[in-house]
């Protein structure tokens, strides 16, 4: 595996005081009200798609991390393939620079698929800074979505004991409830994606019940 720039958390991608900058407060704000069901929903003066491009931001540099939570313990050694449970393995390709579904790591997995965010973060083609959103632009955060998703359906099958000796299963808990009440608000991850987790999926959304 060739070697990276360290990923950081991307804080700054909305000039500040820009509608986006504005709307990724909100979330901060929202969150801290503690009602997730509050948090995804879309504000009134907001776009779907302004929408979906900050909190797609926000989910990054929320699994970013945690990634970093589980370092230690999630290892070349110690995950020698990107699994979530034995039904389930992942092969890395992105279409571009690995063309061809590949064997790895779940670390090397990890970082690629955070590599690969942060390069459709960074293009403005993909990404734009105004509101002239290409027309494939929810297709890319669906696949931004599903990809991440494995990111936490490895760590439940694989490293949530040890998360829990450290004290940041509830973190982690919380982190995933956000993740998968936004997804499923603007169906992001189809079913069958979330099936490594189906049954905490589904725990809780029959406890964060959509208003009727």
């Amino acid at each position: 595996m060739q070697n990276r720039q360290p990923l950081r958390p991307k804080k700054q991608l909305f000039q500040s005081g820009s509608k986006r900058d504005q709307l990724q407060k909100y979330i901060v704000k929202t969150l801290g009200g503690g009602d997730l069901r509050q948090a995804v929903s879309v504000p009134i003066d907001a776009s779907r798609q302004e929408w979906l491009a900050v909190n797609t931001v926000d989910f990054y540099n929320q699994i970013l991390l945690l990634f970093s939570l589980v370092s230690d313990f999630c290892t070349r050694d110690s995950c020698p393939s990107m699994t979530a449970s034995p039904k389930y393995e992942y092969l890395w390709a992105d279409g571009k620079i690995s063309t061809k579904p590949t064997k790895c790591t779940a670390p090397d997995y990890i970082e690629n698929v955070l590599n690969w965010v942060e390069r459709c973060l960074d293009d403005p083609a993909v990404f734009p800074m105004s509101d002239d959103f290409p027309s494939n632009f929810e297709k890319t955060v669906k696949q931004i979505f599903k990809r991440l998703f494995r990111f936490y359906a490895h760590v439940y099958h694989n490293h949530i004991k040890q998360l829990e000796e450290v004290r940041e299963d509830r973190h982690f808990n919380t982190c995933f409830k956000h993740f998968i009440l936004f997804v499923t608000e603007f169906n992001l991850v189809d079913a069958k994606e979330l099936q490594p987790l189906a049954n905490i999926v589904q725990q809780i959304l029959e406890q964060n019940p959509r208003e009727a």
